[in-house]
């Protein structure tokens, strides 16, 4: 999955400090990322230096290994046009489902959604006022009514309902990615996160589940969101699907061999497709394989 970039590892605590200017500057505008693409394929970003003396301003967000990145704040575009007559340009961040490395896509993505949360938090919601960043922890303090706001983690369920050898699929409505998914959806205030997976898939297609089985969790910088994957069976033997289709623009139930192949191995669904159709839709050896965390 995106977040999967061992050996190395991901350091998100915060810290207070000042780059020096070989460490790793994530430029954010208009929601697209500043970066650049070699002949491999292979992305990469610009440095702090690149940046000095020119008005930005730089927020440490994390550390991969011993690799810092830093969220640069430019003034305006015009502060990269010497970058972007060097091969950068501006990407979407789907471009990060794929890329390569996996440690750079995720440093990506991740800091976008820091980024967009700083964007975001420049005022407070409660009276208007002007926000500060705080000193200790990573949180943007109100100085005029004390309000404290972190940055925004919406937990939400991946659900692969499984019935008679058959995975129940979808596709979204109304949305640009148009490929196979699973259902999902987010949790709702008072809500158990098992109570979500009943609640989303009674809303989506109509049926009852039963026997649910967490699978993983996975964050998804895209939305903002921590996942958590399900396993669960239809509750009885009616099958049929009443869709609603503000969500969804089609569901059904899929046999194992026309699950398509994982070609980017990014997202927590995928991987949950994956090991159903690898073991055959058999129910026994995917419970043993949720029970054991070892597939066959």
């Amino acid at each position: 999955m995106i977040q999967d970039i061992a050996p190395k590892k991901f350091h998100i605590e915060y810290t207070e400090k000042t780059p020096a200017g070989a460490e790793t500057a994530l430029v954010y505008s208009h929601g697209l990322t500043l970066l650049k693409t070699d002949e491999e394929g292979r992305i990469s970003f610009p440095k702090v230096s690149d940046f000095l003396d020119t008005g930005t301003r730089f927020t440490y967000l994390f550390r991969i290994d011993e690799e810092e990145y830093y969220l640069a704040r430019i003034p305006e575009e015009e502060v990269c046009a010497d970058l972007l007559e060097k091969g950068y340009r501006f990407e979407r961040d789907w471009i990060f489902r794929a890329a390569k490395p996996k440690d750079l896509a995720f440093a990506g993505v991740t800091g976008k959604q820091l980024a967009e949360w700083y964007r975001s938090h420049r005022f407070c919601g409660a009276c208007g006022h002007e926000m500060e960043a705080d000193h200790k922890e990573r949180m943007m303090r109100c100085p005029s009514c004390g309000k404290m706001y972190y940055p925004t983690i919406c937990p939400a369920v991946i659900v692969a309902v499984m019935h008679k050898g058959k995975l129940l699929m979808s596709k979204y409505a109304g949305r640009e990615y148009t490929r196979f998914a699973l259902l999902a959806g987010f949790a709702e205030s008072g809500e158990t996160i098992e109570d979500t997976v009943h609640r989303e898939v009674m809303e989506e297609v109509g049926l009852k589940v039963r026997n649910l089985r967490f699978y993983k969790s996975q964050p998804w910088p895209f939305s903002d969101s921590l996942l958590m994957g399900f396993f669960c069976e239809l509750d009885g033997e009616d099958d049929r699907i009443v869709l609603d289709e503000e969500e969804l623009s089609m569901a059904g139930w899929y046999g194992p061999e026309e699950i398509p192949e994982d070609e980017e191995h990014a997202s927590l669904t995928r991987e949950m497709m994956t090991v159903f159709r690898r073991l055959n839709g058999d129910r026994d050896r995917i419970l043993d394989f949720l029970n054991s965390g070892v597939a066959e």
